[in-house]
């Protein structure tokens, strides 16, 4: 009941963020079953029904990553002292969380539902003229334990990452302070603190000023390994000649490969995108910066655990689609309807994710927005700032992506 009036009560914008997630939802749901339907039309074929549902892992796990982005930005379950005083601490509130999004993904599958039955003919019999009939088995009788069962993925599996995502915490222990330098033999015992004309810096209690980050992201290392191994996994692929056209529009037995090697490729990258949204504020902040680069530089170092990975999924669907565009000889490549739906997803899912959390950045920085306005920071700062990080980031990562998609078409194009 909470999780409902939670959800009735939202903001518009929060509401708005939902309903994307049910779409996705939905869409994903409707990719599994008609990849049921293909296996019922097709009894002689397993291997290609599995294969069309091994397909559908990408956009599920693209629906479950912004389901989590989605549930991170929810204010509805952020812990709060009120809510801690009536029971609701944050285990609670992680339940809470949880339950909205199996609300929300189920709404998305039972959509999907409905509109499978509708164009298979099971409610007010064949639309468009029975056009999605061959496709989706209109004369076979759908096992409904199966499409209950595949409808159930999506809600559980995004419940399950919630619930991970926003679980309680212990509080890491706060590093010692520096022990004292030793005192002048001279100086006397109980002197006081130096005083604004000794030229010693007054400790700094503003709990608003932008503090360099604490450690840099530690995923660098381990993303350019699993992006090596996915790359090597797609030029292996590339040496069977049937590989080479085994795109998602035209699956082959052996495009196995080619799903493991994307879906390695876009794990590493989403693993070093932090670590490279790091380095990039470091770089703007190199050679005497100004203020404008020392705080586009301060920002993003303290926002690249939360806009890197984002940023890297973006980086790898860009870089598929570049590498599919490429494989078709630089036309369109003509995929089909449910491979675009799928591609649509994925992409819809990975800009609605970096969205999110360009959004959720944007929160968590508004106290310290709000302190260097009340200090006289000029808003053409803060704009220029915003620039500068956004302009940094496209250098970094627009080479960096085409250079991967040649990396991944160029074992499959031979």
């Amino acid at each position: 009941m909470l999780a409902l009036r939670l959800t009735r009560l939202a903001h518009p914008a929060v509401q708005l963020r939902r309903l994307t997630v049910a779409a996705a939802s939905a869409g994903t749901g409707f990719l599994l079953l008609c990849s049921l339907a293909y296996g019922l039309g097709h009894p002689d074929d397993p291997g290609a029904a599995l294969l069309r549902l091994s397909w559908c892992a990408v956009p599920l796990a693209a629906t479950v990553y912004l389901t989590v982005a989605v549930a991170r930005t929810d204010p509805a379950t952020r812990p709060r002292t009120a809510l801690s005083a009536l029971g609701l601490g944050p285990g609670r509130l992680m339940a809470v969380s949880a339950a909205t999004t199996a609300l929300t993904c189920t709404a998305g599958s039972l959509l999907a539902l409905l509109l499978f039955l509708h164009l298979r003919g099971g409610l007010t019999g064949l639309p468009f003229d029975g056009a999605a009939s061959g496709v989706l088995a209109a004369r076979e009788r759908l096992p409904v334990p199966g499409a209950l069962t595949l409808l159930a993925i999506v809600p559980a599996l995004a419940s399950i990452a919630v619930a991970w995502s926003l679980r309680p915490r212990e509080p890491r222990p706060a590093p010692r302070a520096a022990a004292p330098a030793p005192q002048d033999a001279d100086a006397p015992a109980d002197a006081g603190p130096a005083g604004p004309g000794t030229g010693a810096a007054p400790e700094d209690t503003d709990p608003h000023r932008p503090l360099p980050p604490r450690r840099p992201p530690a995923g660098l290392p381990w993303g350019i390994a699993v992006l090596a191994v996915g790359l090597t996994v797609e030029a292996y692929a590339g040496r069977s000649p049937a590989s080479r056209t085994a795109l998602p529009g035209h699956l082959a037995a052996d495009s196995a490969p080619v799903l493991a090697g994307w879906l390695l490729t876009a794990l590493g990258l989403a693993l070093a995108g932090p670590g490279l949204t790091h380095l990039c504020g470091r770089l703007l902040q190199a050679v005497r910066p100004g203020a404008v680069r020392l705080l586009a530089g301060r920002v993003l170092m303290e926002e690249a655990a939360r806009i890197g990975r984002p940023l890297g999924v973006v980086c790898a669907v860009a870089s598929g689609a570049y590498a599919a565009v490429a494989l078709s000889g630089g036309a369109a490549p003509d995929p089909g309807p449910l491979t675009a739906l799928g591609a649509l997803l994925v992409a819809g899912c990975a800009v609605a994710a970096l969205l999110t959390a360009a959004v959720e950045a944007r929160q968590s920085r508004s106290a310290t927005i709000a302190a260097l306005r009340r200090l006289g920071a000029p808003a053409t700062t803060l704009r220029s700032a915003a620039a500068l990080r956004a302009g940094a980031l496209l250098a970094l990562f627009v080479p960096l992506t085409l250079v991967i998609a040649a990396l991944a078409a160029l074992p499959l194009a031979r």
